[in-house]
């Protein structure tokens, strides 16, 4: 036997033994982890997720384990979405996507080489129920584009729940065409069901999330990117030998940021951002608020727009009084202190603006603005020797 054989054949024995192994592991998990505990004891691996709860952060964390969520594309992105997710004790996870792992995938986080030829769905799904077994599972392996593969989709995402009889709590979009983005964009809005896109940049130091409530926000035909707009076939847009970048640092962020809105969105704490962008280049992260279009092409996004306005109709008006407190705080003010906004006005009307503003609000959002002249004095050079400048900080 060759050694390319005996390497084969010793690695099959230890993927099965390491199935044995995870089904042991899994039925053992879910006995010991029947509901979340906050006993801070070493072998409980929710305590300190479970602390979010005492420290006044989330009103009921263990609420976690009666979410399901769909994440759709499981690459660089959603891998680590995934695991995210996974390790916060999530109830159950909907896994779409079509590739296989491949070694060229190892720049990225959680893949492993000997993974490498597996369905990313089912290499996804071994691994995270080894690192928490009290996870539910359900892995698809096929194109979501595609008019049957569509069709499965859609029933996947309306019957995703725990009980199997009710729509999941979120879809993750996680995928890396337009295509898919169009196809999650279309079965959402036909099922009213709230999603967040995600994506990284082709060059791989940008990114964003955008959570989008079908009627009440732009959904992802509203604002379609050049490409989709333009009804350009993307495979022409690839050149032989050339491939995207990648960094796992971008993606890591990425995945970060959206599985944070995903907690907040679910458990109800903090406030969830509709858009948030990075520019790893400059360290810079853009928040934005984008109102759907009236004119948008698809008719359920339009149909969904006229219900949210019947309800915004039906809602009473509050009237917010404001308290004014007229007490003077350090009337003296002998060092000169004053409270600038670090917003300016285009900012603060940015969120009242109409579709008319989305296109300048995209590409704002991965350029950070020029700094102007209200961005504070700016220090020139003096004719004065430091003895003298010392002297005036002592006098100060």
């Amino acid at each position: 036997m060759s050694t390319l054989e005996e390497c084969q054949r010793r690695i099959k024995q230890l993927e099965e033994e390491l199935d044995a192994e995870r089904q042991k592991s899994m039925t053992k998990g879910r006995n010991r982890i029947s509901e979340m505990s906050s006993e801070v004891v070493d072998s409980n691996p929710y305590s300190r997720l479970m602390a979010l709860k005492r420290m006044g952060i989330v009103d009921n964390y263990e609420k976690i384990r009666e979410f399901s969520v769909a994440v759709v594309g499981v690459g660089g992105v959603g891998s680590v979405t995934a695991e995210m997710l996974t390790r916060c004790g999530i109830g159950k996870l909907l896994l779409f996507d079509y590739d296989k792992v491949e070694l060229a995938n190892m720049n990225r986080l959680f893949f492993q080489p000997h993974q490498a030829g597996l369905n990313k769905v089912e290499a996804a799904a071994k691994t995270l129920s080894f690192i928490n077994p009290d996870v539910e599972f359900e892995t698809y392996n096929y194109n979501i584009t595609t008019i049957d593969n569509f069709t499965d989709f859609m029933e996947r995402i309306s019957h995703g729940s725990i009980d199997k009889k009710n729509p999941v709590n979120l879809v993750l979009s996680c995928v890396d065409n337009f295509e898919a983005r169009m196809a999650i964009n279309t079965a959402c809005n036909e099922l009213d069901q709230v999603w967040i896109e995600s994506g990284v940049s082709e060059n791989a130091v940008s990114g964003h999330i955008q959570v989008i409530i079908p009627g009440e926000t732009a959904c992802f035909a509203c604002a379609p990117p050049l490409v989709v707009a333009s009804n350009i076939d993307e495979k022409t847009l690839k050149r032989e030998g050339v491939c995207a970048a990648s960094l796992p640092t971008t993606m890591g962020i990425i995945a970060g940021f959206l599985v944070q809105t995903t907690l907040k969105y679910l458990l109800g704490f903090g406030n969830v951002t509709y858009y948030v962008g990075y520019n790893a280049l400059q360290d810079f992260f853009p928040t934005m608020a984008m109102k759907p279009n009236p004119n948008c092409e698809d008719s359920y996004c339009r149909k969904k727009q006229e219900i949210f306005k019947e309800k915004l109709a039906l809602k009473p008006k509050e009237i917010v009084k404001e308290e004014i407190d007229d007490t003077i705080v350090h009337e003296d003010n002998e060092w000169g202190i004053c409270v600038v906004s670090e917003t300016s006005p285009n900012e603060e009307n940015e969120e009242a603006e109409s579709v008319a503003g989305l296109a300048g609000g995209l590409k704002y959002a991965y350029t950070k603005p020029a700094s102007n002249s209200t961005a504070g004095p700016v220090v020139g050079d003096t004719d004065e020797s430091l003895d003298d400048l010392m002297a005036k900080m002592k006098a100060l």
